[in-house]
């Protein structure tokens, strides 16, 4: 999967993990209306750090103290010239219950009862590196929003 002459759309994602469970958010509006997810957004004039820390208080209520970058990935969909590169964290520290938001409602869950079937197809390629505490880099081409046409993913040793 070459890129050609795309442009790149930096978003972030967090994931909120406090073994055994895994917090979530089932999104309400927007991109991806109706899937369970992280909680992140479009970087704009922020620092990635800065971005993923505002958009998860701000989708879920919660405070992030510190945060671990985990995973990038680049998406592509089939007849649309811009990737959405993916800077995914993992959090266990945080401050503040979860609140739903006009955004997202979050969820807890157990990591044996992951709802992949109500996430983005990519899900279960990384969700489980990230709940063993490994890094990853990876690239999916899909078509639509439900088809993954090319995948690739690694274990990384460092980001």
């Amino acid at each position: 999967m070459e890129h050609r002459n795309m442009k790149t759309l930096i978003t972030t994602l967090c994931i909120v993990y406090k073994h055994p469970k895994i917090l979530l958010g089932m999104k309400k509006r927007g991109f991806a209306t109706g899937k369970w997810n992280g909680f992140g957004g479009k970087v704009e004039a922020e620092t990635i750090e800065e971005n993923v820390k505002r958009e998860t208080k701000e989708e879920c209520g919660i405070e992030i103290k510190d945060i671990e970058k985990v995973g990038l990935m680049d998406f592509e969909f089939k007849d649309n010239p811009e990737v959405v590169q993916v800077h995914i964290f993992r959090t266990e520290n945080f401050s503040g219950d979860p609140i739903e938001t006009d955004e997202m409602r979050p969820q807890w869950f157990h990591v044996d009862e992951i709802p992949f079937k109500e996430m983005w197809a990519d899900d279960p390629f990384w969700i489980p590196l990230l709940l063993q505490g490994k890094k990853f880099k990876g690239k999916f081409l899909y078509e639509g929003h439900a088809k993954i046409l090319e995948h690739e993913i690694e274990e990384v040793a460092q980001l």
